[in-house]
């Protein structure tokens, strides 16, 4: 079966999988059993970001530490479940295209080295074959206290002391696509995917800091909670997040 799709049509697809559950089978109906290809085709992003918790750096140390408490809270409605002592399976959602569907799950493990750093690295699910995919997901986090950040222009200072979480990730991912859709240009293929993989980090990346950020501050009572909000809002127009 050959698919005729216009990189236009593919981008369209591509901004369709953002919605976890999503399920198109557009180029006609396909086999659930379609033939696989023997090699993969790996996309890669690389991804810059941060948040910014209006507390001093040992308070904001002291509860990326306790990561058993916040991370599982943070990452719903993806399921987390611990993965030794300081691991996790996470279940990212169904996605689907052409007929081929996912549900990507994958081990995280989380050390805070002797310097500061703080790394989240893949590691093997016991007893788990992933279908069709493998992920290789590295990522680094460093805090960086209020006196060593440069100063942003039209930002307004918190009251309060205040910590960047600044984080670098290199994230690839390997698909065994079915052979119809290795038969469409590989080059194509290719833009569309890590185009997609580039969007639904950035989207996921969003989400997650906003949730930690709240959760953070609730942690140390209501009104800094507020306080937080109130400082945020007034400070929209400032992006939290930065793709390189």
């Amino acid at each position: 079966m050959q698919s005729q799709l216009s990189e236009s049509q593919m981008f369209e697809v591509s901004d369709a999988l953002l919605e976890p559950g999503t399920n198109l089978a557009v180029a006609g109906e396909l086999e659930a059993d379609a033939p696989v290809a023997n090699e993969q085709i790996w996309f890669r992003t690389h991804f810059v970001g941060w948040m910014e918790m209006h507390a001093g750096v040992m308070v904001v140390a002291d509860y990326l530490r306790a990561h058993q408490g916040w991370f599982r809270r943070c990452a719903h409605p993806m399921k987390a479940e611990p993965l030794g002592e300081n691991g996790y399976t996470l279940t990212i959602g169904r996605f689907g295209a052409f007929g081929y569907e996912v549900e990507p799950k994958i081990g995280l493990n989380m050390t805070v080295e002797e310097d500061g750093i703080y790394r989240i690295e893949t590691v093997p699910v016991p007893d788990y074959t992933p279908p069709g995919y493998e992920v290789d997901f590295q990522a680094v986090q460093k805090l960086v206290g209020a006196g060593d950040l440069p100063a942003q222009e039209g930002a307004e200072a918190p009251k309060t002391a205040m910590t960047r979480v600044e984080w670098h990730l290199d994230l690839a991912v390997g698909v065994w696509f079915p052979k119809f859709i290795q038969a469409l240009p590989k080059s194509l293929i290719q833009k569309t995917g890590d185009r997609l993989l580039a969007q639904i980090v950035k989207q996921v990346s969003r989400h997650l800091t906003h949730k930690v950020q709240e959760d953070f501050h609730g942690t140390l009572g209501s009104d800094a909670l507020e306080s937080f909000k109130r400082w945020r809002s007034r400070n929209r127009d400032r992006e939290v997040c930065q793709q390189c």
